[in-house]
């Protein structure tokens, strides 16, 4: 048996603005569950991305005038390998899934504490991924 293995997700987002948890849209709470919290999220003029204690989540809005959003969730026990990389200003979190798909997360115009907190945040995903990774049999 053969199959195409579908990889449509090869994509960078570039988010240049922190959200205070209190203004995120009404809307993105119907993507949380109950026991999950969002420990930050961040925007570009459309598309924007929360990290929760369990999972992340990007939203994709794409159209001028008749907007559609795609909403992508990539739970962690789902993310094979991650790699953060910074510059002046900005961060990158690099992603990739079992299932071939990549992602690339820029942080863009970012001052020192943002680094830092974009780093003690992604620190704390990795170690709630290798928990979850973790089988016992």
């Amino acid at each position: 048996m053969a199959y195409i293995k579908y990889k449509e997700l090869t994509k960078y987002y570039n988010f240049s603005r922190e959200i205070e948890i209190k203004d995120i849209p009404e809307y993105v709470y119907t993507y949380i569950e109950d026991e999950e919290q969002i420990l930050i999220a961040y925007s570009t003029y459309d598309d924007m991305f929360l990290l929760t204690n369990n999972k992340l989540i990007v939203i994709d809005t794409s159209g001028l005038i008749f907007k559609s959003q795609k909403i992508h969730f990539f739970p962690f026990v789902r993310i094979s390998s991650t790699a953060i990389e910074f510059s002046r200003g900005k961060a990158a979190i690099h992603l990739s899934m079992d299932s071939g798909y990549q992602v690339r997360l820029n942080f863009v115009k970012l001052t020192k504490e943002e680094q830092e907190r974009i780093k003690k945040v992604y620190m704390n995903m990795i170690k709630t991924i290798s928990t979850k990774r973790v089988r016992i049999n």
